[in-house]
């Protein structure tokens, strides 16, 4: 994902971005510490337990596994907030797949044109105006990113004729003919 440090506005002053959100959420979070022999049950207030054979004095936010149970720390008591026991072995893969071939045909529809379309007056050109430059006439705002920095343009245009419609058209519907079935993914 591209990064964005800076916006440059249509009057040609930059502003630097600062990200109040992501900068409260940075400042906490979760610390996984490891696997616990301590046996931990939800609201347990056990503490110190051991992870790797040694003592471990829990605090806040600190996160351990006890067999297949997941628990953060409050600074109080352990809360269980996952349950890997009960999943199977797709629960630990990224895809699964299996080969599958219907049985069946689909029609091909058939199209005619009802009605030829028409044309009218649209914008044929586009005038773009840098950060701090004049606006052209029905300016609208537009955006480009570079090193980082974001620069937001004004843009006009020049009118001219274009097609406004399309033609109609009439089909016959497809139908599907053939045997349905099902896929089961263990």
């Amino acid at each position: 994902m591209a990064d964005i440090k800076q916006i440059t506005l249509p009057s040609g002053t930059t502003y630097n971005i600062k990200d109040e959100v992501a900068r409260q959420a940075a400042s906490g979070g979760i610390t996984l510490w490891g696997t616990t022999t301590t046996a931990l049950t939800d609201e347990a207030t056990t503490n110190p337990i051991t992870i790797n054979g040694e003592s471990f004095t829990a605090s806040n936010q600190d996160a351990v596994f006890y067999g297949k149970k997941e628990f953060v720390f409050d600074g109080t008591m352990w809360h269980e907030f996952g349950d890997m026991s009960g999943l199977g072995d797709l629960a630990t893969k990224d895809s699964a797949s299996g080969s599958y071939t219907p049985a069946g045909s689909v029609s091909a529809p058939t199209i005619t044109v009802d009605t030829a379309g028409s044309t009218s007056n649209f914008a044929t050109s586009v005038d773009a105006a840098a950060p701090g430059q004049t606006a052209p006439s029905n300016a609208i705002t537009y955006y480009s990113v570079s090193n980082e920095v974001l620069s937001l343009y004004q843009l006009g245009y020049s009118t001219g004729s274009a097609k406004t419609s399309d033609a109609s058209y009439e089909a016959t519907a497809p139908t599907f003919t053939g045997t349905a079935d099902t896929i089961t993914v263990d």
